[in-house]
């Protein structure tokens, strides 16, 4: 098993492109495909935690209902984003990687080279 990970949607272009500079370094990464696994409100508390930031760092908006949901908004508390991270998983940005080095929201992909 592969101590690096990548939460990964396989219809999104960076998300593949991060995959496949990862497979280009000679690393196989775990893949996580999110959408289909969902998450757990303790995954995306420890991932965020090992990134630094808070919810909103890694909440996608674009081609979601993040706004009309009022998620958007600066004051909202992280445990309600989490909350609905889990329940709609695509609220979730991409491609997150977690390597022994660290964690990050790999957008643009290049990012994803600070972690291998």
């Amino acid at each position: 098993m592969s101590d690096i990970v990548i939460y990964h949607n396989p219809k999104c272009g960076t998300s593949r492109n991060t995959l496949a500079l990862l497979q280009d370094k000679g690393l196989e990464p775990q893949v996580v495909e999110y959408l289909k696994a969902g998450w757990t409100k303790a995954q995306l508390q420890a991932l965020t935690k090992k990134m630094g930031v808070g919810a909103h760092a890694i909440l996608r908006t674009m081609g979601t209902e993040a706004e009309a949901l009022g998620l958007t908004k600066p004051d909202t508390p992280d445990e309600v984003l989490f909350e609905a991270m889990v329940k709609d998983p695509i609220l979730v940005n991409r491609p997150i990687v977690d390597t022994p080095k660290g964690a990050a929201l790999c957008r643009p992909m290049e990012r994803v080279l600070d972690l291998i």
